[in-house]
């Protein structure tokens, strides 16, 4: 969930295409996470990445560019538990200078990296030539059997939306 564009939807597991590049949803109303970094909670950087539009219309990620230092979004575990983070920075790269380590490495923190298109599209080759994240920091987690926050991450469980 994330509150401040009005976004609820499940998500869908990623991993690494045959070439080695990160895969991205086959759906564009549905983001996925990358299954190869932590689950949301963990400590380290969890991805979850969704399509800006198609040509069709807006892609689940269309708003993210609009969300703002203190945002919240929510992510929910197979386990129950719920990972809540904080809005940080909104940030948007070229692909070419697409800061990966920074995206997808640990910076010792539970940390959630947004990832969609952005910038300007190339109509030759059909794709954007920059990409926005969204960086958050951990805030709390609840389980079923504990309803009030906690500072203390759930196990490792698949996260099932956002």
């Amino acid at each position: 969930r994330v509150p401040a564009i009005s976004l609820s939807v499940s998500l869908s597991t990623l991993g690494l295409n045959p070439d080695g590049t990160v895969q991205v949803p086959d759906n564009d109303t549905e983001p996925g996470w990358f299954r190869l970094g932590p689950s949301p909670g963990q400590i380290g950087s969890a991805v979850i990445l969704g399509h800006v539009d198609t040509t069709k219309g807006p892609g689940i990620f269309f708003q993210l560019r609009s969300l703002q230092a203190g945002d919240q979004v929510q992510v929910g575990l197979t386990d129950g538990a719920v990972a809540t983070f904080a809005v940080t920075s909104v940030m948007q790269y070229t692909k070419t200078q697409f800061p990966a380590r920074q995206v997808y490495a640990s910076q010792g923190t539970s940390e959630l990296q947004l990832v969609t298109c952005g910038g300007a599209f190339d109509s030759q080759t059909g794709h954007y030539l920059s990409n926005v994240v969204v960086y958050t920091s951990f805030v709390s987690a609840t389980s079923p059997t504990t309803p009030t926050p906690t500072t203390v991450p759930s196990e490792r469980a698949t996260p099932v939306g956002i």
